[in-house]
């Protein structure tokens, strides 16, 4: 999840985790199929797809095989995924999906990846690297996307429907998808003070309220892919990503920008000091560009942001939405409990129901155990 200013550029693994289960039968190995077994367990899992051509991790799996010229699983694979993370709430559901199809390819297709290029891959799907390489690497991570030549800038950008076919990605036409180039992001891990824990608030709502605003953004999304086109015009522009306000319809102003990069390069730093000073820390996850305008669709969220804070609740650091909301993320040292409980209060008060979390930086990352 990136914290305030760090959307879309930093981002912070955290201990809830999706988990895979994988079985391949020992009849006949060298066999494959797009065909596999996929069951389900935990958080969302009446809404997963059983399908594999329409699971997002088993396509993102089948793509990453095909690249490597093997066209489906081995026989008799079955997948059993056991999830932990929420979906749909601002905690990296997506990204940690598309990491663990990269992991499965991987795994069931002996390819000998290393992380780097794993990133490269899931960029050509994921497409914004805070989440991904989170998920990927563990820790507190910074990210950002290279400065392509024009030809590997024309591959990159590729649509989303060519690198995963519509319908799915069990659709075996034959010919080999789009190779990602290399090094299209990068990453650092920052440190992270080991007093700090992250309370977690999940609102009982995922994201519907703040895509209510999207048809109001479709100019300002077919003005950009113009604008877009018009400086790159061989490339081929996929979807932009979805936005949640009127006010994307203008550039963002000058003194806002300079306000977002002052704080995350002071919050990388403030983030790994023992101890961690509060005040740096709050200003550090203010944000001047994407958290106003979700304010007004996430009931209570301006109360929180302006009554909870450190002076008023010894042991919190800061506070801020997780990635696109709606799941406030709150870093403490101490009393996570009654700040906890405070925040849900808040909600509550707009007749929003929360449940919460206590969560740790999972260092680790992808990993397997065989």
């Amino acid at each position: 999840m990136p914290p305030g200013p760090g959307f879309d550029v930093a981002g912070v693994a955290l201990t809830r985790f999706l988990e895979l289960h994988v079985k391949i039968g020992q009849s006949d190995t060298s066999t494959v199929t797009p065909s596999c077994v996929i069951t389900c367990e935990g958080e969302g899992s009446q809404n997963i797809d059983r399908a594999p051509d329409r699971n997002l991790l088993t396509r993102v799996a089948l793509y990453v095989l095909r690249c490597h010229d093997q066209h489906g699983f081995p026989s008799q694979t079955s997948i059993h995924i056991k999830n932990d993370i929420p979906l749909g709430r601002g905690l990296g559901s997506s990204g940690a999906c598309v990491v663990a199809g990269l992991m499965l390819a991987n795994e069931v297709g002996g390819l000998e990846l290393s992380k780097d290029r794993m990133l490269d891959y899931c960029l050509m799907i994921e497409r914004h690297p805070d989440n991904v390489a989170a998920a990927l690497y563990g820790g507190f991570v910074g990210t950002y996307l290279s400065d392509l030549d024009a030809e590997d800038m024309v591959r990159k950008e590729i649509p989303l429907s060519e690198v995963l076919p519509a319908p799915a990605g069990g659709v075996d036409t034959g010919l080999k998808p789009p190779i990602p180039p290399f090094g299209i992001g990068n990453h650092m891990k920052f440190p992270w003070s080991p007093s700090i824990k992250a309370i977690v608030i999940i609102p009982d709502f995922g994201r519907l309220r703040l895509m209510l605003a999207l048809e109001s953004t479709e100019c300002f999304q077919r003005s950009a892919q113009q604008k877009h086109e018009k400086f790159c015009p061989q490339s081929t522009l996929g979807p932009m990503r979805s936005v949640t306000t009127n006010n994307r319809k203008m550039a963002y102003a000058y003194p806002l920008k300079v306000f977002n990069m002052q704080r995350i390069a002071i919050l990388t730093h403030a983030l790994g000091q023992s101890p961690p000073n509060p005040e740096l820390i709050y200003s550090g996850m203010q944000d001047a560009i994407h958290q106003p305008y979700r304010k007004e669709l996430i009931p209570g969220l301006s109360e929180i942001l302006q009554s909870v804070k450190p002076k008023t609740h010894p042991g919190l650091l800061g506070i801020c939405l997780s990635g696109a909301g709606p799941t406030i993320l709150a870093l403490a040292t101490d009393n996570f409990e009654p700040i906890a409980e405070e925040i849900i209060n808040k909600f509550s008060g707009a007749n929003v129901q929360c449940k919460w979390s206590l969560l740790e930086p999972a260092n680790e990352g992808a990993t397997v155990s065989r």
